[in-house]
């Protein structure tokens, strides 16, 4: 049985990496995928991909900055869908430094992106979800760095923690408003992706020297793949986890247990 059988989905950053596994994975779920991304050529690769194996997804550009995009996306979605059911904040971006090396310009760059970017995704999503009387779903990406610190990713750490409690928050006013929309942060680790290349970028090593040497320090041996995660995130889209709302997901390979 399809887990996500006569879903309606919205990936943020929906093109590549987790994101792009999401939008695969949940359409070969059975969901209708909305791909948004900023990506235009990688977000219509994977339409034509998902539509080639027989399954319904739609790019739309996204970018997620733009108030007035995130209203557009979702109006497209409900006027071509009929509904919205499941809104994962995927998109995000990554800077290799210290509070010291941090400008105001990059940080506010990517506060921009990774936090202010959460908040709009996930007020409108509860906009379009909150009155058509079925289960809905917003999964929100923060990472391991929303739960610690690291010393190097001054900004990222901020972005990521603000995005933990936002969702807290704002699965409380779901329930306080008795809406039917649950809200959860999934916290990824080390995973193969663009951020994690540019991070092994950041630390002047080659994509490989990076994960050989940050995969050796996992308990569990090696690095995360963006399926691992999109998995978990199929968890929390479907009807399964229809009493899981404020909490935070972690799928590190054991880093955050040492």
């Amino acid at each position: 049985m399809k887990r996500l059988k006569n879903k309606v989905a919205l990936i943020a950053g929906g093109a590549c990496g987790i994101g792009g596994a999401d939008s695969l994975l949940f359409a070969r779920e059975g969901a209708k995928v909305v791909i948004g991304d900023i990506n235009e050529a990688a977000g219509k690769a994977l339409e034509e991909q998902i539509k080639t194996e027989g399954f319904e997804a739609t790019f739309m550009k996204l970018d997620i900055t733009s108030e007035e995009n995130w209203k557009q996306v979702f109006e497209a979605t409900v006027k071509k869908y009929g509904k919205i059911n499941i809104c994962v904040n995927n998109a995000g971006v990554s800077l290799g430094k210290d509070i010291c090396d941090t400008t105001l310009e990059e940080w506010n760059w990517l506060m921009n992106i990774n936090s202010t970017g959460v908040f709009l995704g996930t007020k409108y999503a509860i906009a379009y979800m909150k009155d058509n009387k079925e289960k809905n779903s917003i999964i929100n990406r923060s990472s391991i760095d929303g739960q610690i610190g690291e010393a190097g990713l001054c900004a990222y750490c901020a972005s990521k923690g603000s995005v933990t409690l936002l969702t807290k928050s704002a699965a409380l006013a779901c329930g306080q408003r008795k809406y039917s929309i649950r809200v959860n942060s999934v916290h990824p680790g080390y995973v193969h992706t663009a951020l994690t290349e540019k991070e092994a970028a950041d630390s002047g090593m080659t994509p490989d020297q990076y994960f050989e040497k940050v995969g050796a320090q996992h308990p569990i041996g090696y690095i995360g793949e963006p399926m691992d995660i999109a998995y978990a995130d199929l968890y929390l889209a479907s009807d399964e986890s229809i009493f899981v709302t404020g909490s935070e997901l972690t799928i590190d390979g054991g880093w955050t247990a040492q």
